[in-house]
């Protein structure tokens, strides 16, 4: 198996070799009801105790461990677990490290641990989280719906190892380098929750009644029409009959047009029975598996076609001479109305929703016609505004991703600190984890030999170099030598 991103042509004093020569590798404990309680609890670690940025350890649970079991799944400091499965492909192999914060500890079988013989733990877990990162393990998984790495697939993977202080100085600078990335993008975070903030300040300000002038009134007698969308009981997705909403496709303040199915049903039919969307209608999330979803509000854009809603949302026709859509839409996506809408959310077996009845009951506060519409068109440009912003950080983060990819794959191809010719050879480093575990009486026959960089290795006229070899540098690669956290200029109100 020759799993791994690693260099055929490794640097003087590399090697590289299969991960189970120079660490343990080994699946945690099955959880089994025969150990839920027990004379010997003991805490354990799990998959949802692994995060990108360590260990989260403020839901730990406990399983009866005895003596002898914490001797084979007892966790020790600079162990590194990965997470052995998941449904998302970006977290399978996900790694951190155990630095013994909690005693006596163990860990289950979602879990993976390696244990280092000798190779800095450090290095290690900097290399198996750019493996996870560059997504090599979910390649490799096996599964259907749940990706599973498995201990034998990690057992094998292919590990360049530089000599022990240049591992050392490689932690050092990927520590420092990285450090500067993390805070660049909780800068970048921070920024994007400000702008959250400020779209909600926003639009409360717009919708508050401000004078004497305004009016209150209930959903419902504001509406021409409420009512739940058609039933197709399988939208398909090649073009037959009418485009369809998605149920998803509604979310506050927005209608994304992007991802519609088909009915299967002619436009005359769906305009008979009363299915057909108008400009200005307001679409409602009656049903989600997210209660935060439910109720959402959004309004059907101007030349959009011919196009029909699922039984999952309901629409409302607004009476247009005393209520303009964009605000009431407003109105219901923030504030005490959006309230009220929460409050009447229901839950039954799993799906919060809520009725076309408790939507009509909804209060609304309303200025004149004309003052709705100037108060639409002030917040559409602050929208405008704001979703720029949010771009931009966007793309910041997405730079920071590619830094933080480059910094890594310059680390494990031998490019990112300078070597020292006094460094003993990685070689030296195997013999004596060799040695060790003879000594141990724990050796177990190599596959085969390490792969040695060109200088230390003997080539006969028939020996072919590696095929897999990572590209060189792009040339619009990110400058490593100055990597710093990444800056946006920012003016957002506190």
């Amino acid at each position: 198996m020759s799993e791994g991103g690693n260099p055929s042509e490794l640097p003087k004093g590399w090697v590289q070799v299969r991960l189970d020569e120079i660490a343990e590798v080994r699946l945690g404990r099955q959880r089994s009801p025969k150990n839920h309680s027990g004379t010997q609890m003991r805490p354990y670690l799990r998959a949802a105790n692994v995060d990108w940025n360590g260990l989260k350890l403020d839901d730990v649970k406990e399983m009866n461990f005895t003596d002898d079991e914490v001797a084979v799944y007892g966790l020790k400091k600079g162990d590194i677990l990965l997470s052995e499965a998941s449904g998302s492909v970006s977290e399978v192999g996900k790694p951190a490290i155990w630095n013994d914060e909690i005693a006596d500890c163990c860990f289950q079988n979602t879990l993976i641990r390696v244990r280092s013989y000798g190779v800095d733990p450090g290095y290690l877990l900097h290399f198996l989280r750019s493996e996870a990162i560059r997504g090599a393990f979910v390649k490799h998984s096996r599964g259907v719906g749940i990706h599973h790495l498995g201990a034998a697939r990690l057992a094998a993977w292919q590990v360049p190892v530089p000599p022990l202080g240049e591992q050392r100085r490689i932690v050092v600078a990927l520590d420092e380098q990285l450090s500067h990335l993390a805070s660049g993008t909780e800068t970048l975070r921070g920024a994007l929750t400000k702008a959250g903030a400020l779209r909600r300040k926003i639009l409360a300000s717009l919708t508050t009644p401000s004078s004497s002038g305004w009016t209150e009134h209930q959903l419902g007698d504001l509406a021409t029409t409420v009512r739940n969308g058609m039933y197709v009981s399988r939208p398909g997705i090649e073009p037959d009959g009418v485009p369809i909403l998605r149920i998803g496709a509604v979310r506050p303040l927005q209608l994304d047009l992007s991802d519609l199915r088909y009915s299967a049903v002619e436009v005359q039919r769906v305009a008979e029975d009363g299915y057909l969307l108008d400009q200005g209608d307001l679409l409602f999330t009656r049903y989600n598996g997210n209660p935060a979803y439910v109720g959402a509000c959004a309004v059907v854009p101007e030349g959009t076609g011919a196009l029909t809603y699922p039984d999952k949302l309901i629409r409302v026709q607004l009476r247009q001479d005393i209520a303009d859509p964009e605000f009431v839409a407003m109105v219901c996506t923030g504030g005490p109305a959006r309230r009220v809408i929460q409050a009447a959310v229901k839950t039954t077996a799993g799906q919060a929703g809520i009725a076309g009845k408790d939507l009509k009951k909804v209060p609304i506060w309303l200025p004149s016609l004309d003052e709705q519409r100037e108060r639409a068109r002030a917040y559409r440009d602050w929208e405008e505004t704001i979703s720029r912003l949010e771009a931009e950080i966007s793309k910041g983060e997405s730079h920071s991703d590619r830094l933080r990819r480059s910094l890594l794959a310059e680390a494990f191809a031998g490019r990112l600190v300078p070597q020292d010719p006094a460094d003993e050879p990685a070689e030296a480093l195997l013999d004596r984890i060799r040695a060790e575990r003879e000594a141990a009486g724990v050796t177990k026959s190599r596959r085969r030999s390490p792969r040695r960089a060109p200088a230390q290795r003997r080539r006969t006229p028939d020996t072919a170099p590696t095929p897999d070899a990572p590209p060189p540098p792009r040339a619009d690669a990110p400058a490593l030598a100055t990597a710093t956290q990444p800056t946006l200029d920012l003016e957002i109100p506190s």
